[in-house]
């Protein structure tokens, strides 16, 4: 009678064991693919993860009297439909661009992007020759020419806007597009300067950032061939606070000017 009792036991057991793992089997195999699934919803596998693996963060510094640091990728073919030189705000580099998967992302959308490192900032020494508005326009030209970066779409936050806008205003044909995120600066330009410009742009904010938000979209919504991205939820440094609502926005923009 015991043999039987210990028979039936043991049946129950390896029942009850065998439920468990049947119940338990979905969440063992939803945590194996979390990692895939995080990375699809902020925007940076662009469908499949596969092709991350030929996608390389090359990290160089210019030689001669423009010494500047910056990261590029390229799509895995070497070619690029069009090119993203990314700007950064006071507080970062272009280490930013890479660690938030930016790179990584245009490049897998078949973009060249580069990301620079601006003159005192990151691996980038700090230069003589960018004291005024013309000068670093003209800086942003010289390294343009020296990458073979033709008529870039330029990625512009917050302090950057002092490199970027010059270049706006004095060479806006030298560009494809334009993505001012909340930069500094813009009311040095009157609405008829800003109206002259005829470079597609897409102004970027965070509904948080009451400050250099609005005012730079009141001054930059001058511009003819403008478009708004309100970034809700996100404070000034919007594409951190929200990468997946911005990485979306940057590539509807981008795919528009193909």
């Amino acid at each position: 009678m015991n043999f039987f009792r210990n028979r039936l036991v043991v049946l129950c057991l390896v029942l009850l064991g065998t439920l468990l793992l049947y119940l338990l089997l979905p969440a063992i195999r939803q945590g194996s693919m979390e990692p895939f699934l995080n990375v699809q919803r902020m925007g940076l596998a662009g469908g499949s993860l596969a092709p991350s693996a030929n996608i390389t963060v090359h990290a160089r510094q210019l030689s001669g009297d423009l010494p500047l640091f910056f990261r590029e990728t390229v799509p895995s073919d070497g070619t690029g439909r069009l090119q993203v030189l990314l700007l950064h705000g006071q507080s970062f580099t272009s280490k930013n661009w890479e660690d938030l998967g930016t790179l990584n992302l245009l490049a897998l959308q078949g973009f060249r992007a580069l990301a620079l490192d601006l003159p005192g900032f990151g691996n980038s020494p700090y230069l003589d020759t960018v004291k005024t508005d013309e000068n670093r326009a003209e800086m942003l030209l010289q390294f343009m020419e020296k990458l073979d970066v033709k008529e870039p779409v330029v990625v512009s936050p917050s302090m950057s806007g002092r490199f970027s806008l010059p270049l706006l205003s004095l060479h806006s044909s030298r560009l494809k597009g334009y993505i001012p995120i909340a930069p500094v600066g813009t009311k040095a330009y009157s609405v008829e300067q800003y109206k002259r410009i005829q470079t597609p742009t897409l102004i970027v904010y965070g509904e948080m950032d009451s400050n250099l938000g609005a005012q730079s979209l009141d001054s930059l919504s001058n511009l003819p061939q403008h478009s708004v991205a309100k970034i809700k939820g996100a404070k000034h440094a919007c594409y951190l606070d929200k990468p997946k609502e911005f990485h979306q926005a940057l590539l509807d923009f981008l795919n528009k000017l193909r």
